[in-house]
């Protein structure tokens, strides 16, 4: 085989590869939240948190909810130099907990307990204190009393990557009731990412530390 047809297929292999480790901002096929692959999913994407019929509607903060909830209480991140008053993660983040706690089975969904829990790399268990706070209020005045954060209803963030993208205030784009949660620095349908998969789909681009200094005034 000549060079050239050598060096042509080298090319093509190595761009089928980066195409598989990329899941383009804006659709969650392909995404870490695509669970069409795994074997208790029976081909679909989005059963194991939504459905569409017989949800669960003692949950507020998702549509069509169908996972079942962690009843852990979490040690809670602290500082002593830590303004905001942390509370038990509510909303959005108790729901990414459901899966990431580790005390439910990620196939545990539909009124069935399953067996398959979140692999390790991906849980965080029920001892939060190494993790970023959520479950706090972030206003105007926290971020008077701190000193170094933005104030979050005139500074303005864009989140997403492409053509995928969205401008606005922190509060519009990243807090939820105007609190921090999981879901203010993740998106998990992976609608407004940085688009790239192993960045635990992110929003605002994590290299120069631009997505802490979004809020973050250093």
């Amino acid at each position: 085989m000549k060079l050239t047809q050598l060096l042509s297929k080298a090319v093509v292999g190595a761009i089928m590869l980066i195409v598989t480790q990329l899941a383009c901002a804006g659709t969650i096929t392909g995404s870490a939240h695509d669970f069409s692959t795994s074997a208790w999913s029976g081909g679909r994407i989005c059963v194991a948190c939504h459905t569409p019929h017989k949800a669960d509607t003692t949950i507020s903060d998702a549509p069509l909810w169908n996972h079942t909830n962690s009843t852990a209480i979490y040690t809670l991140y602290s500082s002593p130099t830590l303004n905001a008053t942390v509370a038990q993660p509510g909303g959005g983040s108790k729901l990414c907990l459901s899966c990431h706690d580790g005390t439910v089975a990620v196939n545990s969904f539909g009124g069935v307990a399953g067996t398959t829990m979140i692999s390790a790399e991906n849980k965080l268990g029920t001892n939060l204190k190494g993790s970023h706070p959520v479950g706090f209020t972030y206003d105007k005045a926290l971020a008077t009393a701190d000193g170094s954060l933005h104030d979050p209803t005139t500074k303005t963030v864009t989140i997403g990557s492409g053509t995928q993208t969205r401008t606005g205030t922190l509060n519009a784009m990243l807090l939820y009731g105007g609190k921090m949660e999981c879901d203010s620095c993740h998106d998990v349908h992976n609608t407004f990412t940085v688009g790239a998969k192993g960045t635990g789909l992110v929003k605002v681009d994590p290299s120069g530390s631009k997505i802490c200094l979004a809020c973050h005034n250093k």
